[in-house]
């Protein structure tokens, strides 16, 4: 009950955020009905069936990220002082920021559960899309749905995106151990020093070299997997099928993107304060090194789902295979909108993160175009920084793929 008030009375912008993490729940519990409608359509072919189940791993994970990268930035998830009096808690307040995100998760579920028997036509009342059963193949609308599979398939998304909420926001955790910068006190404005006066909080992220040896490793074991005969893991859409090395390779570089994203947002903080920094260059400067934990890694995320789709791609261009289908294209989008969304949530939890800094520089006298300037800077460097990563990878794990 607690959780439903504090989602009633949340800003816009967060009810927005929490309307697309309850998309993702619908896209991907729509895609597991989809899966379990193959299933029951089709019980000679579980293989298949279980295949296409393991391929909605990778939507899962992603409506789960994004929910956490939500989460965090939920003003009410933050201890106050004056909460504690009150039985909330670093935990409870972990427990209700779950309770939030299971909660549209579940709406996500239903809307998924409401579409897809309305493709099927299994509403009384409603007409069915398409009519007289044209999906009755992706949807087994010609055969009873199981509803205990069908209800435990759509609880993965509610039962994931809250438990790694929990342990994300749990007291000790990464996101919970948030500190309010000095410059949040009534007094700090005279006392407090400007934010390039100091070096930012914490060591420098230690993940660039491990990415980078992942990363080396993942396209070796590509390289050596396209050595084989044909045929291994089907991909969705229709591809025959790509080597199991090859998979594994790309599962090596995306996870070496992700875990040097940290690192590269550190090092393009420390190389824009190099050589003579200004005002600008200093503040952007620091300000990413700062930040490079919090938006390194939804950059990691997303360079490698652009690698993944420009490889995927390369590979169904060398096999001619028909284009995908509507679900493997629907897949395919909810990862990508998940990342850039998580992406836009990590800039959302960085600024909340500034809020102080900034109201001491202002009440200090510094222009809006300084802090704005400051703010595009940043931007630049971080696209500078991450596009050219991003097409090197996905170039050479296409490379191998290439007729």
């Amino acid at each position: 009950m607690l959780a439903l008030r504090l989602t009633r009375g949340a800003h816009p912008s967060l009810l927005l955020r929490r309307l697309l993490v309850a998309v993702a729940s619908a896209g991907t519990g729509f895609l597991l009905l989809c899966v379990l409608g193959h299933a029951v359509a089709h019980p000679d072919r579980a293989p298949a069936s279980l295949l296409r189940l393991a391929w909605c791993a990778l939507p899962l994970a992603a409506a789960v990220h994004l929910a956490v990268a939500v989460a965090r930035t939920d003003p009410g998830a933050r201890p106050r002082p004056g909460l504690f009096s009150a039985g909330l808690g670093p935990f409870r307040l972990a427990a209700v920021a779950a309770a939030s995100t299971a909660a549209a998760c579940a709406l996500g579920s239903a809307l998924a559960l409401l579409s897809y028997l309305l493709l099927r036509g299994g509403l009384p009342g409603l007409p069915g899309l398409p009519p007289n059963g044209a999906a009755a193949g992706p949807s087994a609308g010609t055969r009873p749905l199981p509803v205990p599979a069908a209800l435990t398939l759509l609880a993965l998304v509610p039962a994931a995106a809250s438990t790694a909420v929990a342990l994300a926001l749990r007291p000790g955790g990464r996101a919970s151990g948030r500190r309010r910068p000095p410059a949040a006190t009534g007094t700090a404005g005279a006392t407090a020093p400007l934010p390039a006066a100091r070096e930012p909080s914490g060591p420098a992220p230690a993940g660039l070299p491990w990415g980078v040896a992942l990363v080396a490793a993942g396209l070796a074991l590509e390289v050596y997997g396209t050595r084989g005969a044909g045929g291994g893991v089907p991909l969705p859409g229709g591809v025959p099928g790509g080597p199991a090395p090859v998979l594994a390779g790309w599962a090596l570089t995306a996870l070496g993107l992700v875990v040097a994203g940290p690192g590269l947002a550190h090092l393009c903080g420390r190389l824009l304060q190099a050589y003579r920094p200004g005002t600008v260059r200093l503040l952007a400067g620091r300000a990413l090194m700062d930040e490079s934990r919090r938006i390194g890694r939804p950059l990691g995320v997303l360079c490698a789902v652009v690698s993944a789709g420009v490889a995927v791609s390369a590979l169904y261009a060398r096999t001619d295979a028909r284009p995908p289908g509507p679900l493997s294209g629907l897949g395919a989008a909810l990862v990508l909108v998940c990342a850039v969304a998580a992406l836009s949530a990590a800039a959302v939890e960085s600024r909340q993160h500034r809020a102080g800094t900034t109201a001491v520089l202002r009440r200090l006298g510094a222009p809006t175009g300084l802090l704005r300037s400051a703010a595009l800077l940043r931007a630049a460097v971080l696209v500078a920084g991450f596009a050219p990563l991003a097409w090197l990878t996905a170039a050479l794990t296409a490379l191998p793929l290439r007729p």
